[in-house]
Order: structure tokens, then C-alpha cells, then sequence
């Protein structure tokens, strides 16, 4: 899935073959978002008042009985938030669940309009919650359009015999976050793609 800022579908391709499968995997199918969810807990650190440049300690961590591990397999001590968002650090997104709250979190990704049902264990802040793709794609394009929230749509007029019955309006009035709290996720964003 393709989105503009103002939500209008420019791709999507929800399987192979129409006539063999109807079932459109980007609207429909849901699966596992993985780190992509990390959006959310970062989201929800941003608007309870932390900075991209926050220190933060990459370190064993445990929390109740789930103790989460790095891809690397390895901690690197003190880093920024920048960096931990940028490197996908596990240990940290936890430490940051456990601080804000994983039903905040849940509630950050509700807000930017993921549809799904969304667990509060612990380990979601690593994306075990199943998304749809168009939504996620939603979400950060929501993050992009300055924190106003995106509705994906595909039709922007239909006219009958010379007249216009239908013109789609983009609605710019659903404010999700502060503009200070969606600038530094799209910083972060950048630093990751960096």
C-alpha cells in the first residue's frame, strides 16, 4: 500500500490474481507488524514528554517474567532514544512500554487507526498484535501529515452526464498528537533511514 499525505491510495496490490483469490491481503489479512509497532511506543514517549535526544541505557531487562533480547544478541549501554529508535534496540522499546504504560501504548495505536484488537502483555511493544497493512500504512502516514490524522481513499469524484454527484473532501480536522510530538517521530523516522 501507497498513501499520499491526504490519505489517497496511489498502489496497492492485495494479491496476485482477482479471479483465483477476492481476499485483498492489504485491507483484509492481518498479521504480525513486528518492530514496525514501534511507531506507537515511541509515539507515546514523544507525547509524555520525551526528546529524541533523551538518554537511555541499552540493558538486560525483565519485566515480569518475559525478559526481551536484542536482535544483535548484545546491549550497548547508554544511547539516545534517536539511536535506539534508529537501531530497533528491543531492551529499550521494553524499558519504554514499562514507563508509559503498554495500555497507552494500545491506546496511541488506536488513535492513528489500527483497527485490530491489540494486547497489553508486555512483549506487544515488539508488534505481536496482528495489523492490517492498509492501517499501519495509515498510521504513518498520519505521523508524516504532521500528527492530523489520514483516511485512505480511492475515489475522488464521480460525475454522471456532466454533473458532479460525488467529490471526495479531505478531512484535516482530526489533530492525533501535537505538532512538536509528530515533528520528533518524523526525526526519528529520518535518523532510521539515515
Amino acid at each position: 500500500v501507497s498513501l499520499d499525505r491526504d490519505g489517497a491510495v496511489r498502489a496497492m496490490v492485495g494479491g496476485k490474481d482477482y479471479v483465483s483469490s477476492i481476499y485483498n491481503r492489504a485491507t483484509q489479512a492481518e498479521r504480525q507488524a513486528g518492530s514496525a509497532f514501534k511507531l506507537f511506543v515511541y509515539l507515546a514517549a514523544l507525547e509524555a514528554g520525551h526528546k529524541p535526544e533523551d538518554a537511555v541505557v541499552d540493558e538486560p531487562v525483565t519485566i515480569g517474567e518475559w525478559t526481551p533480547k536484542n536482535d544483535s544478541r548484545r546491549n550497548i549501554g547508554p544511547t539516545t532514544l534517536r539511536n535506539a529508535f534508529a537501531y530497533s534496540i528491543n531492551t529499550v522499546a521494553a524499558k519504554i512500554g514499562d514507563e508509559v504504560g503498554f495500555a497507552t501504548i494500545a491506546d496511541m495505536a488506536r488513535r492513528f487507526g489500527i483497527t485490530t484488537p491489540i494486547n497489553t502483555y508486555p512483549a506487544m511493544v515488539l508488534g505481536t498484535s496482528n495489523v492490517r497493512l492498509i492501517d499501519l500504512t495509515r498510521a504513518f502516514a498520519s505521523v508524516g501529515n504532521k500528527g492530523v490524522a489520514v483516511t485512505p481513499y480511492g475515489i475522488t469524484k464521480v460525475t454522471a452526464n456532466g454533473v458532479t454527484i460525488y467529490a471526495h473532501e479531505v478531512d484535516r480536522s482530526h489533530v492525533l498528537v501535537a505538532p512538536v510530538v509528530a515533528q520528533s517521530m518524523t526525526d526519528l523516522l529520518q535518523t532510521a533511514v539515515n
